[in-house]
This record gives structure tokens, C-alpha cells and sequence, in this order.
């Protein structure tokens, strides 16, 4: 039985402005719109590409960690959990789960922060949100009459706004997707349904690689001490990494019920009804409560204290950088060096911007590599 969707959900119908593609496309009556653009993204180059991207630790590490790939699987379980829940439109989420994560650069967080400092030499920014529209507008070449993936116009406006906020005084160039108002609450959850995804896998994947101690984690994060003892209750005597494991499946189920309780009774006391409602309101309505709030805070500040700013994270972070900038300094001395498309880009673009465009959309062996060629 298909869920019906509440007034305040995208309605993705023929009718609905969100379903408009810049090249005009002939709906299908075996699939949605947004279905549509599922499989779009999953059938493209970029998302293949997020197998080959680090997540926290490297892939060469161990097989049993996270990619960018795998991570962005756990996100789209969540959000389609809280988009049922909540009566939105499942595919809008699932289509927005799935492309969230692909404008990521290689080497994670490290990778992005190097690219951003690259390009401010010169006047520049590197945001994964805006890459990620770049790709699926521009780069992303499978269609014999346009480039790009041709989405509709409600998931290239999740892409941009699912976790912040941008004006259209310091980015015109975005002024199509709604800059004045908030974004549909399926784009809303996202943000949120990623943080409980890696909150949940980091201590998991820190604990597999030997980083993190369980009996650590239980002493200093309060929301895992209390799942741990309520598992350990019905499960005496088992094996703490079980326990641990099931503590970990335990936080994950409560932190998703709280993002949608809380957000179903902010909804009810603003007395908001439709989807204008809620892209007139001055604020995010998908939220966390603010006593779950506190224990997501201690358990990010304990994530980035232990684990990932510990010392042989760091060292991985430092190689990272060095990689990224040496490579970028490379291809601008030299962008001759550069593909031919890219040569090419550079008639309209600046070649900082070609060469972080370049980096961007690297796997990180691909780009070690590059990097094992230089030395």
C-alpha cells in the first residue's frame, strides 16, 4: 500500500512546478519523477565514484569501513524511515539521500578543506554542494542532446539547500531555487538523517579500526551509555563488541524517532498545514529536540577529540593536503597538462576553478596515482 502524502509533502505530480526539467522530458507512467531521478543518479559516473572515496578512515584501510558510497546507502535507509513517517514524498528523499554526498572531493573532509584553501589563493571557494550541482548540470555527460543528468528542479534545489542556507546577493547565479524561502521538508531531513548515519558509523568504524575503546565511549557519551545499559538488561553476559553493536542500532532508532517527533510537534505548535507554510516559516522545522540535541553535540565533540583529530588521523589528514595542493599547484603552472575537456573549459572558466573541478571529481587512488607520477 502506498503511504498518501500529507499537504505539506512535494506532491510530485505532472502538475507540481518542482517536476520541471530544463530539457523537456516525456513523463513515464511506470515511474515517478523523482524515481526518475534516482536512477539517474545512481546510473552516473560521480556516484560510482563515491565507492573510491574516503568516508573517515582511507578504503585502503580495511574493507569493513565506510565510503562515501556505502555511507550514503545508511543515509537513504534513514531518510526514506523519517520521509514515510512524516508523509512526505519518499522518492524526493531517496533521490536527495542518494546525490547528497556526490560533490565530495577525494581524501573526506581533509580533501575538501585543501581544495577550499587551494582556490582562496585565488579569489575562490570549493562548497560540495555547488560541485554537486556542477556535476549533475555540467559534468555528468550521457544524454546525445544535453549535458548534465537533467533533474527536476526540486532535487537541484535540495542539492543547493539541504544543508544551509544561501542569499541570492552573495550567489545569484542561484536565484532559480527559491533563495527566499526554505527548502520542502524532504530536503530538510536530509541534513539530519546524514548526521545520524556517520554519528552512528564513526563509532562503529572507530572502534573496528582500534582507535576508539567501547569502555571509552560509554564513560564520556551519554546517549551510547544509556543504549549500551538497556541492551546489556536483556542480553546479560554477551560479548560487549555485540552489546556495543546493538547499542549503536539502539541510538540510531532513537535519534530517527526524535528527529521525527520533534519535527511533527514543531509543526503543530507553528500550526503549519502546507508545503507554502512551511517554505514561508522563518526557520528548519526538521530538527532534533533540544535534550537530544545536548547528547548529539557530546557525542560530536567526543568524535572530533578522539577520533578525528587523533594523531594517525592527522597524519592521513596532513598527506591528504599535501596531495591536493601539491597536484593543484602542478595543473596550474602547467594546465596544459590537463584532459582535453578541461583545456577546453578553461575558454570560459577560470583555471583555478578547472583544475579544482578536476581534483573534485578524483577517487583517492586515482588521485595517489597522479601524485606517485609527480614524485
Amino acid at each position: 500500500m502506498v503511504p498518501l502524502l500529507r499537504n505539506y509533502a512535494v506532491a510530485g505530480d505532472v502538475d507540481d512546478p518542482l517536476v520541471a526539467r530544463a530539457f523537456l522530458t516525456p513523463p513515464r507512467r511506470d515511474r515517478t519523477a523523482f524515481q526518475r531521478d534516482r536512477d539517474r543518479v545512481v546510473q552516473s559516473r560521480a556516484f560510482r565514484r563515491l565507492a573510491g572515496k574516503t568516508q573517515v578512515f582511507t578504503s585502503r584501510s580495511s574493507d569493513h569501513f565506510r565510503s562515501r558510497l556505502t555511507h550514503t546507502i545508511e543515509v537513504v535507509q534513514i531518510a526514506r524511515e523519517v520521509a514515510i513517517a512524516l508523509g512526505l514524498n519518499e522518492d524526493l528523499a531517496e533521490a536527495l539521500a542518494l546525490v547528497h554526498d556526490i560533490g565530495h572531493p577525494p581524501f573526506g573532509h581533509a580533501g575538501e578543506r585543501a581544495l577550499d584553501a587551494c582556490l582562496k589563493r585565488h579569489g575562490l571557494r570549493f562548497d560540495h554542494n555547488l560541485h554537486a550541482l556542477r556535476i549533475v548540470e555540467f559534468f555528468e555527460q550521457r544524454y546525445a542532446v544535453h549535458r548534465g543528468l537533467n533533474l527536476t528542479l526540486g532535487v537541484r534545489e535540495g542539492i543547493v539547500k539541504h544543508s544551509r542556507d544561501y542569499s541570492v546577493e552573495t550567489h545569484p547565479e542561484l536565484a532559480e531555487y527559491f533563495l527566499d524561502k526554505r527548502p520542502p521538508l524532504e530536503a530538510q531531513i536530509i541534513d539530519l538523517t546524514d548526521e545520524i548515519a556517520y554519528l552512528t558509523a564513526d563509532l562503529d568504524d572507530g572502534v573496528e579500526s582500534g582507535m576508539l575503546e567501547i569502555g571509552d565511549i560509554l564513560d564520556r557519551v551519554e546517549i551510547v551509555r544509556n543504549a549500551y545499559r538497556s541492551v546489556e538488561e536483556q542480553h546479560a553476559g554477551v560479548d560487549p563488541k555485540f552489546l556495543f553493536h546493538e547499542a549503536l542500532m539502539l541510538m540510531q532508532h532513537r535519534l530517527t524517532n526524535d528527529l521525527i517527533a520533534n519535527t511533527q510537534m514543531l509543526m503543530r505548535l507553528a500550526d503549519l498545514h502546507t508545503l507554502e507554510d512551511i517554505r514561508d516559516f522563518p526557520e528548519r522545522l526538521a530538527l532534533f529536540s533540544r535534550f537530544v540535541e545536548v547528547q548529539r553535540f557530546e557525542e560530536k565533540k567526543y568524535l572530533y577529540d578522539a577520533l578525528y583529530t587523533c594523531d594517525a588521523l592527522e597524519r592521513e589528514h596532513d598527506k591528504a593536503t599535501e596531495v591536493v595542493t601539491r597536484l593543484f599547484d602542478y595543473w596550474i603552472a602547467d594546465p596544459e597538462r590537463l584532459p582535453a575537456g578541461y583545456i577546453e573549459q578553461m575558454k570560459t572558466e577560470a583555471p583555478a576553478r578547472v583544475v579544482a573541478d578536476y581534483i573534485a571529481g578524483m577517487t583517492d587512488s586515482y588521485i595517489l596515482g597522479h601524485f606517485g607520477q609527480m614524485e
